[in-house]
């Protein structure tokens, strides 16, 4: 697992202590993945709900809240695969 897929699931765990209520997962391009879902946030690339995907740069920025996720997906710096409203919920929880 890298270092930034290592750091990005403290990050989530810590601004999603209660898991996720459905199954997402954040695809960090060139990196790998992470799951969030009712058990908590993970490492992995488990079937999802929904799917955001994202650079680097973007994610990071996301979880800093230097990058609003909706601005970014109306950017094209962050794609969505699946349920919007759940994507949705993860923005807000996110912010």
């Amino acid at each position: 697992m890298s270092k930034v897929i290592e750091k990005a699931v403290e990050q989530l765990a810590a601004k999603l202590p209660n898991g996720f209520s459905s199954t997402a997962k954040f695809v960090i391009t060139g990196e790998g993945a992470i799951i969030c879902d009712p058990d908590g946030v993970r490492a992995g690339d488990d079937a999802a709900d929904v799917t955001l995907t994202s650079d680097v740069d973007t994610f990071r920025g996301m979880l800093e809240g230097t990058v609003n996720p909706t601005m970014a997906f109306m950017t094209g710096k962050l794609k969505i695969d699946g349920a919007m409203g759940l994507a949705m919920q993860l923005g807000s929880a996110l912010s």
